[in-house]
């Protein structure tokens, strides 16, 4: 260690020894040579200033240094350190600063100390060869701002930072498509992330949004990261950053000056303002420079550009408002900001104006008073557009608002036009009134937004919306549209509540005949409805496609509070005279005009709104519930099935089941995930399935229903966050039925997609269908979901999809499901089981009741008990038969020797007629008896004549007897006489 010391300062000593030699060699430094600067802080928070030469070995001589500023000291906005006095003093003009920040407005090219970093979100996965190569995949600075990636890879932009101090980080953004996930964090030197709730970005549809995160003291990581998710092919609307402010640095010794196309007129300015339009400024301006008479310059411009020559695309035509003869005006105006020229050689004219025209009817529900104006028909009256006449007596007015002449813009409407170029908004008209229709007008530039918003300060319907009905209808609205484009033009239909961001609900691409959406509101608040049409999202110079537009022809919102009406409906009269809506669960009768409830079994479908409600029985399977406003299943069914009644019961299925599809891949390889919630039923129309969005929306958004599905996309480090849950859509708001059938209500779910089922009992299709009507699914999106029994499968079984189908639906409209569950079993009956009948043993007989095979059903009656009885055994029916049989023999013994010894008998009288006979030949005398011959026993003959035994019986029924005991046989007498008896 001595050793190390006597090294150390020996190279000391040199180096002091080298510098004396060279300072013989340098000139003392100049007051230009040299800057001051700052040592780093020490553990008590304090430091030096000290010189620095420009370059090194420049001079020799500097000034000695001297105890700095604390580190904590800063100087406030507009204002700057000079090192030498160590005191703050105020911007010069044409400059500006931040006091503690920096402030980063510049973006042609990528500034110094930020990093754009490309990686793929599934590249340690195993899918990373499904992703293309993402290296090109950065951010990329344009001018006033940086563009995120479109693309489907990871795109990170950087900034390292060291504060002295807490301070702010603050930038402005644009966030208009939910297709990518946009999100910024902070992390420390520990690269552990900061807790705070705005690490997921909000999307905007409102222009540039400001936000601003805390920092802390130290070194801090900034993070702007995107990520392009789209399940179709269409690319995503890049993110825009731009302004990004950084306060808590160290002290600024100097200001920035300001950049071309701004200006700061003032000294001590924390800010430069952008010139005005047709002026233009260089960098560290103090004022803005007016174009040349021939030159035009957009705001912010740094220079100015030459007018173009005017052509047919430059101008528009549009009505004024009718005057005290009731007539319109055709009026040609030049599109603002009018940048052509008229006085260039081949320059087209603006067309005269002046023709006068007949000014279109008023609108249903105003009429011309005594002016020319148009103006709303009184309460309790109606009005086709002529004139106002009130309601007849027992019918009320039908309030709403429906526009379909233009001839002025209403007054709860309103105009502008988004620059597609900055995204800020222009005073200017970006749609225009046209008598029959009202259409896009010419922007600035092609890919300029048009928009125009309809406010509506809340709705008025005739009748309570009801928590459980089918349908929470407050109001709707209609209108008729027509696109003509020749190049690939966009319509965007936006809804806002109550003054929020406005949320995109459908889109139009490409040229469209006149065709009618329309959109159900579900909320009673203040809404307003936006369409916004781009031309095309490209910027060019100049105007080229002014001639593709967008037509609204009419708008019908039904139910505004305060609104107008166009017809009158029958109602309710109460005493008072005037209405009454009828009653939740009855229907308006237009004959009688009175209410009558809804019969049992049947719901009222069809809002107020419409005119027409009524009572429409409910599906197989399903109830209807007190009021009559939906029909449930509740978590039960009997279904006939070849003779006998299967009864189900399933309310451990009511609860919502989850079911994750994939992973799959988009047109360009980015891996996600389908994420469905099914609810199966519900007691009184209850649904359990939800699906969110935490990423997009300034609130969670949550969406409910029978069945519901969201878009998950893969964290890119698992243990620091969950998936990324995006997209929510109902797939079922409502049940149709529960049957056997593979179709109900125009819904199929084919049996193929599935594998077969046992053939003794079939599935249970439940069907649904959402409210959520789309462009593809007119009648909106359905499900059908088969519930198959498994008595293996206890609890709630397994949910999947068709193979052929890996994303639930093969057309996009219709979904399919299989649910396979010892839930879905019917309760089991007396047609389950079968008797098995034991031998008897023992005196005893035993039947005993087992379950067919395979048991298809789960609890319900259970097997009966083992039944018990008496019986007679084996040996006991052997020893009978036994004995019968003897007895049988015995009397076949009998009858043998009996039928014996009388063929005997015949046979000796015959022989004695025999040798009668031949004695009669002989001439000797014929005996007239026959005597007992020596031998006979007569003692025996004499029994069988006397006693009247079995044989004897038998004998009597089957011969005739003489009266002495012998047999009478008929004798012929040898003379041929007469026969005798013998």
């Amino acid at each position: 260690m001595a050793g190390a010391r006597w090294a150390l300062l020996a190279l000391s000593v040199a180096a002091a020894a080298g510098m004396g030699r060279a300072g013989e060699r340098l000139h003392v430094c100049k007051e230009s040579e040299y800057h001051y600067e700052y040592t780093a802080c020490d553990s008590a928070g304090s430091r030096w200033r000290v010189a620095v030469p420009h370059a090194p070995g420049l001079c020799t001589g500097l000034p000695d240094p001297v105890r700095g500023t604390e580190c904590s000291f800063s100087c406030r906005a507009g204002e700057f350190l000079d090192m030498k006095a160590q005191r703050c003093r105020p911007c010069a003009e044409g400059t500006y600063s931040l006091g503690t920040g920096v402030r980063f407005d510049e973006w042609d090219e990528v500034p110094h100390g930020f990093a754009s970093v490309a990686t793929s979100l599934d590249g340690d996965d195993g899918f990373g060869d499904a992703v293309e190569n993402c290296t090109g995949s950065t951010w990329v600075p344009l001018g006033d701002y940086v563009a995120s990636n479109t693309d489907e890879c990871t795109a990170t932009l950087m900034y390292a930072v060291n504060l002295k101090q807490s301070g702010t980080v603050s930038f402005e953004y644009i966030y208009p498509d939910s297709s990518i996930v946009f999100e910024f964090f902070v992390q420390n030197d520990q690269c552990q992330a900061t807790v705070e709730e705005s690490r997921w970005m909000r999307t905007t549809e409102k222009g540039w949004e400001f936000h601003s995160v805390e920092l802390s003291r130290g070194n801090n990581v900034l993070f702007w990261r995107t990520t392009a998710f789209s399940v179709w092919s269409k690319v995503p609307k890049p993110v825009l950053v731009r302004n990004i402010g950084i306060t808590g640095v160290a002290f600024t010794s100097e200001c920035f000056p300001c950049k071309p196309g701004t200006f700061a007129a003032a000294a001590g300015s924390s800010s430069c303002q952008p010139c005005p339009a047709d002026t233009f400024s260089a960098k560290g301006a103090t004022s803005c420079q007016p174009c040349d008479p021939d030159g035009y310059a957009e705001p912010g411009s740094a220079s100015c550009k030459p007018r173009p020559p005017c052509t047919d695309k430059d101008y528009f035509y549009t009505h004024t408002a009718c005057d005290e003869h009731g007539e319109t005006q055709l009026m040609f105006k030049w599109a603002e900001p009018k940048v052509c020229s008229e006085e260039l050689p081949q320059a087209a004219k603006l067309p005269p104006s002046g023709g006068r025209t007949r000014c279109p009817p008023c609108n249903p529900g105003f009429a011309a008073a005594n002016g020319s104006a148009c103006q709303p028909c009184p309460l309790g009256s109606y009005s086709n557009g002529s004139g106002c006449l009130s309601c007849p007596a027992g019918t009320e007015p039908v309030l709403g608002l429906e526009y379909k002449w233009w001839n002025v813009l209403p007054p709860n409407m309103e105009t502008t036009v988004l620059s597609g170029i900055n995204f800020e908004y222009k005073g200017i008209a970006g749609w225009e009134v046209a008598g029959d229709y009202i259409y896009t007008a010419a922007g600035a530039s092609d890919n300029d937004f048009m928009i125009l918003t309809l406010v509506v300060p809340g709705f008025s319907p005739p009748s309570p919306v009801l928590e459980d009905t089918e349908s929470k209808e407050v109001a709707r609205i209609t209108f008729v549209f027509e696109m003509i484009c020749t190049v690939n033009c966009e319509l965007y239909f936006m809804v806002g509540i109550n003054s929020h961001t406005n949320t995109p609900v459908e889109t139009w691409t490409g040229p469209r005949g006149k065709q009618s959406y329309t959109y159900v509101v579900e909320k009673n608040a203040t809404m307003s409805f936006t369409w916004a049409f781009q031309r095309t999202p490209y910027h060019e110079e100049g105007r080229r496609y002014t001639s593709d537009v967008a037509k609204l022809y009419s708008i019908n919102v039904t139910n505004v509070l305060g609104g107008v009406a166009s017809f009158c409906r029958r109602c309710a009269p109460e005493t008072s005279g005037s209405c009454a809506p009828c009653p939740p669960g009855n229907v308006m009768d237009h004959g009688s005009g009175t209410c009558r409830p809804c019969p049992p079994g049947t719901y009222l479908r069809g809002h107020p709104s419409d005119g027409l409600p009524a009572c429409h029985p409910c599906g197989p399977g399903t109830y209807s519930n007190q009021l009559r406003s939906l029909c449930f299943n509740n978590c039960t069914a009997a279904l006939p099935l070849r003779g006998r009644l299967l009864r189900y019961e399933f309310p451990a299925l009511a609860a919502a089941a989850a079911l994750a599809t994939g992973p799959a891949f988009t047109p360009r390889g980015r891996r996600y995930r389908h994420h469905f919630r099914v609810s199966l039923c519900g007691p009184q129309g209850r649904k359990a399935a939800a699906c969110s969005d935490n990423v997009t929306e300034a609130r969670l958004r949550v969406v409910t229903g029978y069945v519901c599905r969201a878009t998950l996309v893969p964290p890119e480090r698992p243990r620091h966050q969950g998936p990324a849950s995006s997209q929510p859509i109902s797939l079922g708001d409502r049940i149709l039925g529960v049957t056997t059938s593979s179709t109900l209500d125009g819904i199929t779910s084919p049996p193929e997609l599935f594998p077969p089922g046992h053939p003794d009992l079939p599935d249970i299709i439940f069907f649904y269908r959402s409210n959520d009507v789309t462009q593809p699914c007119g009648s909106g999106r359905a499900t059908a979901i088969r519930l198959r029994c498994d008595p293996l499968r206890p609890g709630p079984g397994t949910l999947s999809v068709p193979s052929k189908c890996p994303e639930g639906t093969c057309d996009g409209c219709t979904f399919h499901f299989l649910w396979v569950t010892g839930e879905g079993c019917p309760r089991c009956s007396s047609s389950h089981y079968r008797p098995i009948v034991s031998a008897c043993l023992g005196g005893i007989q035993r039947t005993t009741y087992v379950w067919r095979e395979p048991r298809l059903c789960r609890g319900g009656q259970p097997l009966p008990p083992q039944k018990v009885r008496p019986c007679r055994s084996a040996d006991f029916w052997l020893k009978v038969g036994i004995s019968a049989g003897t007895g049988a023999a015995a009397l076949l013994a009998a009858l043998a020797a009996y039928f014996w010894k009388k063929n005997q008998k015949l046979e000796y009288k015959y022989s004695k007629l025999v040798m009668n006979a031949a004695a009669k030949e002989s001439d000797l005398p014929a005996p007239d008896t026959c005597a007992i011959m020596e031998g006979e026993d007569a003692e025996d003959e004499l029994v069988f004549a006397t006693k009247k035994s079995l044989f004897g019986k038998i004998k009597s029924l089957t011969s005739k007897r003489m009266p002495d005991g012998f047999d009478s046989v008929p004798l012929k007498t040898s003379s041929g006489g007469s026969a005798m008896e013998l």
